[in-house]
């Protein structure tokens, strides 16, 4: 019986191996997500803006699964596609096959982008130059007006926090008074600063990816800095909210258990 015991343990560790290596890397799923936002003008009632996120190609996430969250994203329709950032994993160089399947991503109101602690540390100044010539404009601690009509939003994007590049007050400079504020962050765990500034209706966030495997009762034994407090779905920090998508990519060891690769679909509604 013993030995029965031990082969079906081993077959079982085997199985969820394969599993998560193999199956649940490859897996998507799509989170929609309704957040209400102060002061939403009605013509932005139901605006959506997709985030396909953290793709780290190569060498473990092949450029196929990232077609396939560029597809799943462009059938939601957005308004507005955010990309936070970790484009690369290990060369910088790899940003040259990325940047063109991204740029198929489509959205009346702009696909824009901000960088993470990846892209600083394999070449900046490489994945910037690729994703604006692919025409996904990184906003590096900036902002723009979005309008619709009369109604107005604002999104601002900060360069990496991590490498202390972020520099809210000037991402803000331009912000309109009593606009819905949407931030782009690759890290989550500022909230806790940023939220506190007042302006701010909605940070959107990746860098964890969930921990890549989340045990049950447990959630993730191991996160990155940064990405421990926040590491997954939405949150409410003081009068700001946060959410925290699970990227595309992996990290190493490259694989998933219980937390599956994520496109979100955020719809923004007035808040009463």
């Amino acid at each position: 019986m013993f030995g029965y015991t031990v082969l079906g343990s081993g077959v079982a560790a085997l199985s969820t191996s394969q599993y998560s290596f193999r199956i649940e890397t490859h897996w998507l799923q799509l989170e929609r997500v309704t957040i209400p936002a102060k002061n939403l003008g009605y013509s932005f009632e139901g605006f959506k803006i997709a985030l396909p996120r953290d793709f780290h190609l190569c060498p473990h996430t092949e450029i196929e699964l990232i077609r396939r969250a560029v597809d799943m994203a462009n059938d939601l329709k957005p308004d507005l596609v955010a990309l936070l950032g970790d484009y690369v994993l290990d060369e910088a160089d790899s940003i040259f096959e990325l940047a063109p399947v991204l740029a198929q991503l489509n959205a009346p109101h702009g696909v824009f982008s901000i960088l993470g602690n990846h892209d600083h540390w394999k070449g900046a100044t490489i994945v910037r130059r690729a994703l604006e010539e692919s025409g996904l404009p990184v906003l590096n601690n900036s902002g723009l007006t979005l309008s619709r009509g009369k109604d107005r939003i604002y999104l601002a994007g900060l360069d990496d926090g991590w490498v202390r590049r972020s520099d809210l007050s000037q991402a803000l400079e331009k912000q309109p008074q009593d606009v819905p504020t949407i931030l782009l962050m690759h890290e989550p765990d500022f909230a806790d600063t940023f939220s506190a500034d007042g302006r701010i209706s909605l940070q959107l966030s990746g860098h964890s990816h969930g921990g890549q495997v989340r045990l049950p009762g447990i959630g993730a034994p191991v996160l990155p800095r940064y990405g421990r407090r926040y590491d997954q779905g939405l949150y409410r920090v003081q009068d700001m909210w946060l959410y925290t998508n699970r990227g595309i990519g992996v990290t190493r060891p490259p694989v998933r258990f219980n937390c599956r690769p994520e496109v979100t679909e955020i719809t923004l509604v007035s808040r009463s």
